[in-house]
């Protein structure tokens, strides 16, 4: 299975986070899943690091890559077929990182792994809790 991670579900996952569903953990540990971050998690990951609304236990620059390596999770870029998917996206949900995702999650036949519920309502393939 191709898994994509919702930005918390990364986070939660690279700090032993107890919101994580242990189902959840252990398909991201799946040694026959193949895991990845969206490039638009890392973005906002940072954005929410510069608000002040996200603390890290050290810099951004170098701790992001370090547990994406760590835990064998591969980068998904954004490439241009993701985000036209943008323009038929039935607007569900309004966060625009949640959206990409979900738009990438089409483009790419990808599994989004989250706990978000908005996410749930569209026409894409989810791990449920």
């Amino acid at each position: 299975m191709k898994l994509l991670l919702d930005t918390h579900i990364f986070l939660w996952y690279i700090s032993a986070d107890g919101r994580l569903p242990s189902d959840f953990q252990q398909a991201i540990r799946d040694p026959n899943n193949e895991v990845y971050l969206s490039v638009a998690s890392l973005w906002e990951i940072i954005v929410k690091y510069q608000l002040g609304k996200l603390p890290l236990p050290q810099s951004l620059e170098s701790y992001l890559s370090a547990q994406r390596q760590k835990h064998l999770i591969s980068s998904l870029p954004l490439d241009e077929q993701s985000v036209m998917k943008l323009t038929s996206l039935p607007t569900i949900h309004r966060d625009p990182f949640d959206r990409m995702l979900i738009c990438q999650a089409m483009a790419n036949d990808l599994t989004i792994v989250t706990v978000d519920d908005s996410i749930k309502s569209y026409s894409v393939k989810f791990l449920t809790k």
